[in-house]
């Protein structure tokens, strides 16, 4: 490991490790002293568990403890993770407000007692508790979102597909086998023709995978010119990007790793490997012109690339449809404006040209198990051809 990403590391565990304090001294304040039978050591040692669940279940636990401790870790620290932001959001816009009122003096002083602080406390806990539950309940009833797109050229024969597009399953601990079965029962009640995965599809070590069978419930989905894929950055942050591919593979599905196919002599599906790929193993993907320059340009072209940037370069190579995700659109509201900022497209439709766009917010989730603000996909693409 680079000196860079230790010193990286040590600085992020230090920032993480302050806030959580910060969280843990108001919490302390405003409703754990007043607990009685919760002395202040106990009240500590719970709370630091809390936070170091989720590094304990992935970093210790992918390696040295039986799955089902790893996998009760990973859901308790994921869960605290979800948590550990609304905490954050709701304490520092309250303490914020509390100084602004003590300051000017807009803060009566009946909200400056303890009780009220208590009572401040307790709604905040409520608030967070009811979010985990609605978020839970939410990134488990995902929804079908319909495209409907008209692309002027001819694909031989072939005068409509239908595409069924997901992204960012995250699969692992938490998105277990029996959401993988969901997933596949649902793709395959759209009957599509063509199935593409654009990225994380997995998000842990691929001998779970394995020990689960997950690839039996993969080869379960049908589609007519088949199923393909191109890797994420979790393909690579699970460890080994080429047991990743290997077990997508293994799974029926094909995986584009800058290279292209003509599919049925009527179209083209392209597919990146993904930007992550160039800091884990100091490669240089293709750039759509590139990775496009020897097909037949009158025929129809799909564009796979896990993370929607620099749009742009793909309308300029000529492609018909780029599909997406990463961005989860923000998962956690109001996350979904810092990926409205920070990429041209973060979910939804765009036409750049003759180029359309397509991003989806994912199936799946990551860290969190918890969507809130949006609702996990299946995205439902029919591209109707010139005649």
């Amino acid at each position: 490991m680079k000196p860079s990403h230790i010193f990286l590391g040590v600085i992020s565990f230090s920032i993480f490790g302050g806030i959580n304090y910060y969280l843990g001294l108001r919490g302390w304040q405003t409703l754990g002293s007043k607990i009685p039978p919760l002395s202040r050591p106990l009240y500590w040692i719970v709370f630091w568990a809390l936070p170091l669940c989720y590094i304990m279940g992935q970093l210790i636990g992918r390696r040295y403890l039986p799955g089902i401790i790893k996998k009760g870790l990973t859901y308790l620290g994921s869960y605290w993770m979800g948590a550990f932001f609304y905490f954050l959001l709701l304490v520092v816009l309250i303490d914020l407000l509390r100084l602004i009122g003590i300051w000017t003096g807009l803060l009566p002083h009946s909200f400056r007692t303890p009780s009220a602080g208590t009572i401040t406390g307790a709604i905040v806990f409520l608030t967070v508790t009811l979010l985990l539950v609605y978020g839970t309940w939410n990134a488990r009833k995902p929804v079908v979102t319909r495209y409907n797109l008209d692309v002027d050229k001819k694909a031989g024969s072939i005068e409509s597909l239908h595409i069924a597009m997901v992204s960012d399953v995250h699969l692992g601990a938490i998105m277990n086998k029996y959401r993988l079965q969901d997933m596949v029962d649902r793709i395959n009640a759209l009957n599509p023709d063509l199935i593409l995965f654009v990225g994380d599809v997995v998000d842990d070590e691929v001998r779970g995978y394995r020990e689960e069978n997950m690839s039996d419930i993969f080869k379960q989905l049908r589609s007519l010119y088949g199923i393909y894929a191109v890797p994420g950055n979790h393909e690579y942050i699970s460890g080994d990007i080429n047991e990743a591919v290997a077990f997508l593979e293994e799974s029926g599905i094909h995986v584009l790793r800058d290279n292209c196919i003509k599919i049925a002599d009527s179209f083209y599906i392209a597919g990146r490997d993904d930007v992550a790929g160039e800091h884990f193993i100091q490669g240089t993907r293709k750039e759509p012109v590139e990775l496009l320059k020897d097909i037949n340009s009158s025929l129809p072209v799909i564009l796979m690339d896990h993370q929607p940037v620099a749009l742009e370069k793909a309308q300029a190579a000529g492609v018909d449809l780029q599909v997406s995700g990463h961005t989860h659109r923000g998962q956690l509201f109001p996350n979904n404006f810092i990926t409205r900022k920070t990429f041209e497209l973060d979910y939804g439709y765009m036409k750049k040209g003759s180029t359309h766009f397509i991003v989806s917010n994912g199936f799946g989730t990551w860290g969190p198990p918890l969507r809130i603000g949006n609702k996990p996909e299946v995205v439902d693409i029919t591209m109707n051809f010139r005649k």
